[in-house]
């Protein structure tokens, strides 16, 4: 098999895995913030093992950069816990579709750090996702679950697109493992005060989740995802990405019996396709 299609594979693998990681949200009985504490903190050990064995430098160049990986860290943190609250309150589908708005979110924030102007079609690709939103929200009521899975989903989409924006600043100095690495152990520190303060009970079957959460579905998928653009064009990878809540989405139907609603499966498709317009304009 040519290196351009394991490379393919892998991707492929990946995202589906991405988007099957919503699904712990719903198989276990924790608070979300402690959801994300154990992923953060068992996918941490993973990518220190994974560093040490590919022999690559974990210390930083300056001393400036641990204090901006600080707070990209908790940028992770807030995101991940936002996007498990989302799921928790509403459905799978709401929490994976509004996070995917994400890239509507970069359009607008990414000219402030590379100084260009926001085009009308970012403005009308930013109009048309909206449209996705509202169609997924049965009625705006902030009482209602629905409306505030999917305002957390907006929140997790808006700190993903802030963080993938500082990533891609570091991304030239060092490995994605190294800088996943630090923002996942400050992730770790931060969210440790919440096993105080919310005191879970922890079963036998939440523990071996969180290890399978944290390992495979988020460094072994972090990995395949990195090692797959060595032969791939970030353009597709992020085309392939538009993948994530259709996975997520057809397993919470046979699993829990989630099934989208048909104005939920039509803005949907409005949010994808926006999406995926947006991803093939960046180039």
């Amino acid at each position: 098999m040519k290196e351009k299609n394991i490379s393919l594979l892998e991707i492929h693998l990946a995202v589906f895995l991405f988007g099957v990681s919503g699904l712990f949200a719903k198989l276990l009985s924790l608070p979300a913030m402690i959801i994300v504490l154990g992923r953060v903190f068992f996918s941490s050990i993973f990518l220190l093992f994974m560093i040490l064995y590919l022999k690559k430098k974990i210390k930083l160049k300056q001393q400036a950069h641990y204090y901006y990986f600080i707070v990209m860290g908790v940028i992770l943190a807030i995101h991940w816990g936002t996007f498990f609250q989302s799921i928790q309150v509403s459905t799978v589908a709401i929490g994976l579709l509004t996070f995917s708005t994400f890239p509507v979110f970069v359009t607008f924030i990414d000219p402030y750090f590379s100084k260009e102007k926001i085009q009308l079609s970012d403005v009308m690709i930013a109009m048309v996702t909206f449209l996705g939103v509202v169609l997924i929200i049965p009625r705006f009521e902030l009482g209602n679950n629905l409306t505030q899975g999917a305002l957390w989903g907006i929140a997790s989409g808006f700190t993903y697109a802030i963080l993938s924006i500082l990533n891609r600043k570091y991304i030239i100095e060092y490995s994605s493992s190294v800088i996943a690495f630090y923002e996942q152990v400050v992730a770790t520190i931060v969210l440790t005060p919440f096993l105080f303060i919310q005191k879970p009970v922890f079963k036998t079957n939440d523990v071996l989740l969180l290890i399978l959460l944290g390992t495979v579905f988020t460094g072994i998928s972090h990995s395949l995802f990195i090692n797959g653009l060595r032969n791939i064009k970030t353009q597709t990878a992020g085309i392939i990405s538009s993948l994530e809540p259709v996975y997520g989405i057809i397993f919470a139907a046979y699993l829990f019996t989630e099934i989208p609603t048909n104005k939920e499966i039509l803005g949907g498709i409005i949010i994808l396709g926006a999406v995926f317009y947006s991803t093939i304009k960046s180039k």
